[in-house]
């Protein structure tokens, strides 16, 4: 999922989506929702104006390797499943590895993911937004991001991947709360989970060169390739902190803990993130009895939830992503037993 992409229809096509919708909706734009170190995270909320008081919501984490990309990328897909399906929308930026001269460590990450969950419930309500109705989506790395917020939520600790268990901190957490208090509450639990050509798996990606030059989104990021969680920890060494954020190996036994429902779906093209995870993972899931659907959808690849027409989809929002997109708002619906 390169950065340099030529979104060359984006402005006609949103103006075209928003002139189309079923509902209009008011857009709220780059709301500041936490500063951790220092470093401003932002979200866009739409929301739905269709005469109703509150509406179930919808938190969308964005995709490109957890080294490019921002919200914009899921800016169509946002404001689509405000005005058609009738969700409150929060699409959240996060940290990237390269971002704060190339040491943010992919635990903080996770850490961004959770805290938006966090603070959506404390303050969606000023946007018409139900809290105790949440779904989480994602696409690519930000898949990897909603299926750690759900399989991880209870794993917090105060003191950030230094204890034994490599507990989560959220980078925001409601006033007065700690991470353990949160995690004793399951204060991070969703009604829902969507997650779109996913990555379940970091100690694969670790084995199979991602934190080298092998792998091109560091050279599309402009950063020198390096361990995710810092200096000096690698796989070989450390191969714990690769396991403990990696989804596939987090599923618990439904009479242990019961999953929210869970939409799985990956083009049958997709070389990245391939149906072949996709299946292992929903294989896995059903054998812990947890519910889950999986769709694979024929001739498309990696990244075809994106804005506007680029090069790496070959293909504009309209055709590539709208079919999935009303594949959503159908799963969606039935779990919050609407229409």
């Amino acid at each position: 999922m390169p950065s340099v992409r030529l979104f060359v229809c984006c402005v006609i096509f949103l103006f075209a989506a928003t002139a189309n919708a079923a509902v209009p909706i008011k857009s709220h734009l780059d709301v500041v929702w936490a500063k951790p170190d220092g470093f401003t995270l932002t979200a866009d909320i739409h929301v739905p104006e269709a005469g109703q008081k509150s509406y179930p919501v919808l938190i969308i984490y964005h995709g490109g390797g957890w080294l490019l990309n921002s919200k914009s990328i899921m800016d169509d897909m946002a404001r689509y499943m405000a005005a058609e399906g009738q969700y409150v929308v929060v699409n959240v930026n996060y940290r990237l590895l390269a971002d704060q001269n190339n040491t943010v460590a992919l635990n903080k990450i996770i850490e961004d993911a959770m805290g938006a969950v966090l603070w959506v419930k404390d303050h969606i309500h000023h946007y018409n937004g139900d809290p105790g109705k949440i779904a989480i989506t994602g696409d690519s790395a930000g898949g990897h991001l909603a299926s750690m917020v759900m399989l991880a939520g209870k794993n917090l600790e105060s003191d950030s991947f230094a204890g034994a268990s490599l507990g989560f901190n959220p980078s925001y957490l409601p006033n007065g709360k700690t991470a353990e208090q949160v995690a004793a509450n399951d204060g991070l639990r969703v009604q829902a989970v969507i997650l779109s050509y996913t990555a379940f798996d970091l100690t694969g990606m670790a084995q199979g060169g991602f934190e080298s030059e092998q792998n091109p989104f560091w050279g599309w990021a402009k950063a020198k390739p390096r361990g995710v969680f810092g200096d000096g920890i690698t796989f070989a060494a450390r191969p714990d902190f690769y396991q403990a954020a990696s989804p596939v190996l987090h599923i618990p036994r439904a009479k242990d803990y019961k999953l929210p429902p869970q939409f799985v779906h990956v083009g049958s093209e997709d070389g990245l993130t391939t149906p072949a995870l996709a299946k292992d993972y929903v294989k896995r899931l059903k054998k812990a009895g947890q519910p889950a659907e999986l769709k694979i959808y024929p001739k498309l690849g990696h990244g075809f939830l994106d804005s506007g027409c680029n090069d790496y989809t070959n293909g504009c929002f309209a055709d590539l992503a709208v079919p999935t997109l009303k594949d959503m708002i159908k799963f969606l619906d039935r779990v919050f037993a609407r229409k």
